[in-house]
């Protein structure tokens, strides 16, 4: 039987970002998830990283910051190992400002985010005066610099390839515990933690998102009144995504979806002849 310091249940996100952190590190790691890579909510379309508002600074934005400073060269390293892209690309995000409070609002974190973000990144207001710019009352926008896109499905199986690469096992079905062994089930494994403590410690929330025919690809993503639009390396362009507390089937798509669809081209005119190649829905977990 083959040796392994590290054992990982679950081929969504986190548990192949922490497969192939210990992979590079020099550990022999085996994966072992149930269906397929990216089966879960990891599986989706949209891929947006992006940061807190920079005000009000605490631990959890600290590291968050930390960790989308470091992402780019960690994505890298797995398609340099592996030789399968990412689709990651940090390219910004625009945001329009609603009303007059709403700009004096962002000219404050624009001076926040100087110190916050220690330089490495900005937090502006723009003119909204681009045909890739979303309708803004005021005409203006925010432009976070700090903001980065990847695509889901790739990156799952580039992740997936440079464990491979650097003689990591994955196993598709089922097999023992060896050695210490990290849990990253997704909704899977909360039902179940719950189960073994007898308490609720967390549930699903289900979401929506569609892909369209719309090759922005060199754009920075959007946030428009709760809406991401997410121009890919691919050519496409994902819009997502609801957010939904109670729901009948997991995975199917109805007229929420379409109510997204028509948000998103309203408010962005270039996306009104595109095409629609995917409709996905599924379940995220969220810890309580």
């Amino acid at each position: 039987m083959a040796s392994y310091d590290l054992s990982v249940r679950g081929g969504g996100i986190f548990g192949l970002a922490i497969a192939w952190e210990a992979a590079r590190r020099g550990a022999r790691v085996r994966l072992i998830e149930g269906t397929r890579i990216g089966a879960g909510s990891s599986g989706g379309l949209v891929g947006a990283l992006a940061p807190h508002v920079p005000e009000s600074w605490n631990e959890k934005k600290q590291f968050q910051l930390e960790s989308l400073l470091m992402a780019e060269g960690f994505f890298g390293s797995a398609n340099e190992a592996g030789g399968l892209p990412t689709g990651y690309a940090r390219l910004g995000r625009l945001q329009p400002l609603a009303d007059q409070a709403a700009v004096t609002l962002a000219h404050a974190r624009s001076i926040s985010a100087q110190g916050l973000w220690h330089g490495q990144a900005a937090w502006q207001v723009i003119a909204a005066d681009q045909p890739w710019h979303p309708v803004s009352p005021t005409g203006l926008l925010v432009h976070d610099t700090l903001s980065a896109r990847l695509h889901p499905r790739q990156t799952a199986l580039a992740l997936a390839a440079a464990i491979r690469a650097r003689s990591g096992d994955i196993i598709i079905g089922e097999a023992e515990d060896f050695g210490p062994t990290i849990h990253a089930t997704g909704l899977q494994g909360l039902v179940e933690l719950s189960a073994s403590l007898g308490r609720v410690m967390g549930s699903g929330v289900k979401g929506q998102a569609i892909l369209l025919d719309h090759d922005a690809r060199n754009q920075p993503q959007l946030f428009i009144d709760g809406v991401h639009i997410v121009p890919h390396a691919d050519g496409t362009t994902a819009i997502g995504s609801t957010s939904e507390h109670v729901w009948t089937d997991p995975t199917g798509t109805d007229a929420a979806l379409e109510d997204l669809l028509a948000k998103a081209r309203s408010a962005l005119p270039a996306l009104s002849g595109a095409a629609v190649l995917d409709r996905w829905a599924g379940v995220r977990p969220r810890a309580k």
